[in-house]
């Protein structure tokens, strides 16, 4: 089967070749009809760009990188569902990897996209990155980078997050006028800005409620595991009642798992809170109380973001940070 190229469309049209290309690319200089006119006879004759040849002829391809932490987390998931839908809508393609939460596999991603020639990588770090350097490198390059969820604060580039202090305060000030005098909080490592805010937004909490002696934050990962173990700590410590915010909903549920083995009562000793409204919080029982995030606007927002920064450059002087909204999602746990 012959192989369809911009000379053939050129030669349909009667048009030059570089105008062809042009259009294909919505050069903003081209007329919209003749954009259509282009893009409707390519579409005809079954015309398919070559990404490694353009790849190489341009610093960059059409393929966006993404990387998070864990793909089979619902959150990461919906994230990526929200990058993919605007970037084909764009005229982009992605390559996606995982870390698992490592952050030599995090790097080790990170130059696999570099030389890839991606046009830009959106990404949420590890839980073990306690370095910016990795990206700072790429940047200094000129790879255009955006984040979401979790970032470096010292990296001045665009970042689509919510306002995880303010979630997680107003979580904590919710779970006390449900009547638990004390709330304990299972939080992750304070070298990741989300991680910290929350615990800072629970701390005021508990001090404008005049508790701060009852301020209680265990710290771990991000995991279910970690849940599962902070629970057993907790009730090891002799501490049975109260309510419990999670960093998370993995940590809410592995907490949820063990506080049951315990037999423990939720949520007449033992309340629990989690963080993202992961579909598995309203199967399991009891039900999980959370706090929703809107993932699938947070990857379309960060991939409207990059696109914006990749076609016109100096956006990147004056970077967006976008703040989404959260909404608590109340159910039998609290």
């Amino acid at each position: 089967m012959k192989q369809i190229t911009i000379k053939h469309i050129a030669a349909e049209l009667n048009l030059s070749v570089s105008t062809v290309s042009r259009a294909l690319t919505d050069y903003p200089n081209l007329s919209q009809a003749t954009k259509d006119l282009v893009k409707s006879k390519a579409k005809e004759l079954g015309y398919r760009p070559n990404i490694i040849a353009r790849s190489l002829k341009c610093s960059t391809s059409d393929q966006i990188g993404i990387i998070v932490p864990e793909i089979r987390h619902i959150f990461f998931a919906g994230a990526i569902h929200g990058i993919e839908e605007v970037a084909y809508k764009k005229g982009f393609t992605t390559i996606i990897a995982q870390s698992n939460e490592e952050v030599e596999r995090e790097e080790i991603n990170l130059n696999s996209m570099y030389l890839h020639r991606v046009s830009g990588i959106i990404a949420s770090i590890s839980q073990t990155s306690t370095s910016s350097e990795h990206f700072k490198k790429l940047i200094d390059r000129g790879v255009n980078i955006v984040f979401f969820d979790r970032d470096f604060e010292d990296l001045n580039v665009p970042k689509v997050k919510i306002d995880d202090f303010a979630a997680a305060y107003k979580m904590t000030k919710f779970m006390l006028s449900r009547g638990f005098k004390k709330v304990i909080h299972f939080g992750g490592h304070l070298h990741l800005s989300i991680c910290r805010l929350r615990r800072n937004g629970y701390e005021q909490a508990m001090t404008e409620a005049g508790l701060e002696k009852e301020i209680l934050a265990y710290e771990s990962g991000m995991l279910e595991s970690d849940g599962y173990l902070l629970a057993e700590r907790m009730i090891k410590d002799g501490i049975k009642e109260g309510a419990v915010l999670a960093v998370n909903d993995p940590v809410a549920v592995g907490a949820l798992r063990r506080f049951k083995e315990f037999n423990i009562d939720i949520p007449g000793k033992v309340g629990v809170a989690g963080f993202s409204n992961n579909p598995i919080t309203e199967m399991i029982t009891p039900r999980l109380t959370t706090i929703e995030q809107p993932f699938l606007e947070m990857g379309r927002t960060a991939a409207e973001l990059l696109i914006e920064i990749i076609k016109d450059p100096s956006k990147k002087e004056n970077p967006k940070t976008v703040i989404l909204d959260t909404k608590m999602i109340i159910r039998d746990t609290v």
